[in-house]
């Protein structure tokens, strides 16, 4: 059995063993494991990478956005506010599952974990 793409499971959040299972219980809980191969997710940690990349990648998105409402438009500033507000909110809430679970496919991929006393030399 292949392992599917980390890109490809982590953004459909499915398992990053078999690619069929989901790899959340709840809205960012990882599940323990998963429901079909039963594959371990104890070891799920993305850290804060995740967020990093969706502010990234909304910063882009919404900055550009707001330029163009305000400068390119003419729009009211408070209209500006509000667009790019709900724009950003609603960006990062679609997008930090996904980035949290590609992560957590690339570490599954790469057999990733912290380092421990033992790794030091």
């Amino acid at each position: 059995m292949t392992q599917p793409s980390p890109f490809l499971a982590g953004a459909r959040m499915r398992c990053p063993h078999c690619g069929e299972g989901p790899v959340f219980e709840s809205y960012l809980r990882f599940a323990p494991g998963c429901s079909v191969c039963g594959a371990d997710f104890t070891i799920a940690d993305a850290g804060d990478g995740p967020a990093v990349f969706v502010m990234f990648v909304v910063g882009a998105l919404v900055v550009p956005f707001a330029f163009i409402l305000s400068f390119g438009l003419h729009a009211p500033d408070w209209l500006m506010l509000l667009a790019s507000a709900a724009l950003a909110i609603g960006l990062s809430l679609a997008l930090l599952p996904r980035f949290k679970a590609i992560l957590f496919a690339l570490q599954w991929r790469h057999k990733a974990s912290e380092a421990g006393a033992r790794d030091v030399q």
